[in-house]
């Protein structure tokens, strides 16, 4: 099993643009030098809990002060980008990554984002034009022009070589193009659906293990339909995550910290807002208002020693039956970067060999 790491980026509302994004910057940092095997770093719009709006401008420099973890965009929100700039902007990315490059995509679930862009999420419209978006970008980097596009929501062409010498010419480094991993929150989500019938890599938010055990379903649906054999070892599952000598010190520093705070002033009020609280319980019968902080750290998050979240870890596997890596949730721990550090070190050098058993078998395709 991999450890990566998943940041929304999450700051709180006080810390500045610029304070937020160096503290993501030095966690990128400490994640390379422990051996983390990748970042996904997320973009919102209208989230004062989540401010960065621009994943590639934090993932250019966090290339340039890392040498092997693969970095990404967690991903970008297709409805809100012309998929041909798009397109050029992560291939010229990728070749700056030296091809540590992942691409992440996502449809975008704030309302507040949605009103900003005069996207109709209602309707589902934001999952359309994501579609209709990456079928843009996959052509623009892998189909020989000239084309044209007319799509329901963008027109693009891919023009012949004009006056001898202007011609589309930016493609992605790798080949054919960079890995590219989705996002899914809800029951039967189309996204993961999609990552099933594309091959991509399926990424399962942290909710409780017994709702998403029904994320990989969504992924076979969505293998079935193009005759696919997904395995479990390409999905990744986003925890929160915090590791200390002891329980006792590790609840403190969790659920009496930054995690907490988090989780009370933010998250759990969002999910409130959605209705999607039920996506955190353990058991359909549980009331809204038992939905707390500690409740969360005690059903969801894996906290304690090393020995303690090692276990939590070998139960959330057989719960979901099972999955290839474990995608630390990022807080901000920047007015006490000891305990955050400290928690990755032992995330990576005491719960990684305690759990190294857990590695799902590759399935042989179906004739």
């Amino acid at each position: 099993m991999e450890f990566g790491y998943f940041t929304m980026p999450s700051h709180p509302p006080e810390r500045g643009l610029k304070a937020g994004h160096d503290w993501d910057l030095q966690t990128f940092r400490w994640l390379d030098e422990l051996g983390f095997s990748e970042i996904w770093i997320g973009e919102h719009h209208t989230a004062p809990w989540e401010p960065h709006p621009a994943p590639d401008l934090l993932i250019a420099q966090a290339l340039l002060q890392t040498k092997t973890i693969r970095i990404g965009p967690g991903g970008f929100l297709l409805p809100y980008h012309h998929p041909a700039e798009l397109a050029n902007r992560v291939a010229m990315l990728d070749h700056l990554s030296g091809g540590r490059l992942n691409f992440g995509v996502a449809a975008s679930g704030l309302p507040s984002d949605w009103a900003m862009f005069h996207v109709d999420g209602m309707s589902g419209a934001n999952r359309d034009m994501t579609r209709e978006a990456l079928e843009i970008i996959l052509k623009m980097w892998t189909e020989r022009g000239p084309w044209d596009f007319n799509g329901k929501f963008w027109q693009v062409s891919k023009p012949d070589t004009m006056f001898g010498f202007l011609k589309p010419h930016i493609g992605p480094l790798q080949t054919p193009h960079p890995p590219i991993g989705v996002a899914g929150l809800s029951k039967n989500s189309d996204t993961l659906k999609l990552a099933g019938e594309r091959g991509y890599i399926p990424m399962s938010l942290n909710l409780n293990p017994a709702y998403v055990k029904s994320h990989w379903d969504s992924v076979e649906v969505g293998a079935a339909r193009t005759g696919r054999t997904p395995w479990r070892g390409d999905w990744r599952l986003v925890r929160e995550i915090f590791v200390a000598d002891t329980d006792e010190e590790a609840w403190k520093l969790s659920v009496g910290a930054m995690m907490g705070r988090m989780m009370g002033e933010y998250f759990l009020p969002l999910l409130a807002n959605f209705g999607f609280k039920d996506y955190l319980k353990h058991a359909p019968d549980v009331p809204d208002s038992d939905v707390t902080v500690e409740y969360c750290a005690h059903h969801n998050w894996l906290v304690g020693s090393p020995e303690t979240v090692a276990r939590k870890i070998e139960q959330v596997y057989e719960d979901v039956g099972g999955f290839g890596q474990l995608l630390v949730f990022g807080f901000d721990y920047a007015d006490n970067p000891q305990a955050w550090h400290n928690s990755l070190r032992l995330i990576q050098q005491e719960v990684k060999p305690r759990v190294a058993h857990l590695a799902p078998r590759r399935l042989a395709a179906v004739a």
